[in-house]
């Protein structure tokens, strides 16, 4: 079968697939060939780890590997789909009575799928023969065409082998997800990125020794990486080049710095480092730590976040932390929103980061948010009760023969400006919602809240 988009890989014993070109990208030409080349996610393949055995064979299911870019999951599904030229692992048995295929979620449609199951069907019901369905960047597949996988990957009719680098939890359906093994990789350590560079440096797959990597050089090259094994062989690649260029043979620090200016940040802002890293900031805002924060704020500016999104996020949590211990804090949140609004980014980094450390120092109070869930929760349960009718609207004709605000009590009639009047309604007469917590200005609160609630309710000192 051949259609856009997909390609069949039916291994039989010395059926290789074919080396990378020698021409091609030295992370391509330094993909793992088998189990035992692969470094990183000891806790997925130590010995009887779900992943293990379905790369050994030993298990039926389908799975969805999901981890950062670099971490190996193209790797480990074409392995277990024999199609990285694994023979240690057709040897083990895993791909015994099994065909794969192999899909781009990036050209491939529901039509594509349909054939492919369809096959799957005819193969089974011909010889009894598995199919092994691999997708990468299965997140990119729209609902529909996941949906569409939903029958076959129940009915066991394919053994589904999916990549992503997006939280399956908001890019996979949930009945797919529900099915399927989700098994989570995570960066690579420093010591998986310093292997892969080694090997790489010596390999003949890789560069063959034609150039030497100094500690220096190393070094740089595994913080560039960031946990990604894939841009520390690209980085290595183009240093490598830059230096045969200038007819040196050492890849050092120097020859990193010429060659890569700037680490990409890993963060989409439609999955779930959009969540992570900006859950990571508020937290850091809300533990009183302006270095985090700062951290935070700089990746997503970085990486391009929205800086009104960000703005939004400094003045909720300007009330929902802070509250009333800083009545400064709300307003200042506010004032960076505006300046993101009329100034723009760049400049406008400078007032949000203002914003982040006055909320990260701030004393903190959640006693706002504790107040009005608390209010909300009871009418909610239907303690709402009528409003007492001394407090209801009297600016109409006829007000008055209704008894509405007829013995309205002026505060500003009283020498202290508060006297005894019920104000909320008989069901939540005497429930105490706001209670200051004591650091920052609401320190005085807390002194004065009990003051006024005793002059309001009627038991004056």
């Amino acid at each position: 079968m051949s259609t856009d988009g997909l390609f069949d890989i039916d291994p039989g014993p010395g059926d290789d697939d074919p080396a990378p070109r020698p021409d091609a990208p030295l992370a391509a030409r330094m993909r793992p060939r088998s189990l035992d080349e692969v470094v990183g996610q000891p806790e997925l393949l130590k010995p009887g780890a779900p992943l293990r055995r379905l790369l050994e064979g030993g298990a039926a299911a389908s799975v969805l590997l999901y981890g950062p870019p670099g971490t190996g999951k193209t790797t480990l599904a074409r392995l277990m789909a024999g199609a990285g030229g694994g023979a240690d692992i057709r040897s083990s048995g895993a791909a015994a009575g099994r065909h794969f295929v192999a899909l781009s979620a990036l050209s491939a449609g529901v039509k594509e799928l349909r054939a492919v199951i369809e096959e799957a069907r005819r193969r089974r019901d011909r010889d009894g023969t598995t199919t092994v369905l691999f997708i990468d960047e299965v997140h990119r597949f729209s609902r529909t065409q996941q949906d569409a996988l939903l029958g076959a990957v129940e009915d066991r009719l394919v053994l589904l082998v999916a990549a992503t680098t997006e939280n399956p939890s908001f890019s996979v359906v949930s009945p797919l997800l529900s099915r399927s093994l989700v098994l989570q990789l995570q960066s690579l350590g420093e010591d998986d990125v310093r292997e892969l560079l080694r090997r790489a440096v010596a390999s003949e797959r890789g560069l063959a020794g034609t150039v030497s990597l100094t500690p220096d050089g190393e070094d740089a090259l595994v913080r560039l990486s960031a946990g990604d094994g894939r841009r520390a062989l690209t980085a290595l690649e183009a240093a490598a080049d830059g230096a045969l260029g200038a007819e040196e043979t050492a890849v050092d620090l120097a020859a990193v710095e010429r060659a890569v200016t700037e680490v990409a940040v890993r963060y989409d802002r439609a999955g779930d480092q959009h969540y992570d890293v900006i859950s990571a900031f508020i937290k850091s805002i809300r533990g009183s730590d302006p270095d985090a924060a700062l951290h935070y704020l700089a990746r997503m500016i970085v990486a391009g976040e929205d800086a009104r999104f960000i703005a939004r996020r400094l003045m909720v949590h300007a009330s929902e932390d802070i509250g009333l211990a800083d009545p400064t804090a709300l307003p200042a949140a506010t004032a960076a929103a505006q300046v993101v609004q009329l100034v723009g980014m760049p400049e406008a980094r400078l007032a949000l980061a203002q914003v982040t450390v006055h909320l990260a120092t701030a004393p903190k109070s959640n006693a706002v948010i504790g107040a009005i869930d608390a209010a909300m929760a009871d009418v909610r349960s239907g303690q709402v009760g009528g409003v007492p009718a001394h407090l209801r609207d009297g600016h109409y004709a006829g007000a008055q023969k209704l008894g509405n605000a007829v013995g309205y009590r002026y505060p500003h009639d009283d020498p202290d400006g508060v006297l005894r009047q019920q104000y909320p309604p008989d069901d939540v007469v005497g429930i105490d919602y706001y209670t200051p917590s004591g650091r920052g200005h609401e320190r005085t609160l807390a002194e004065r809240v009990p003051k006024l609630r005793r002059v309001v309710r009627g038991a004056r000192d």
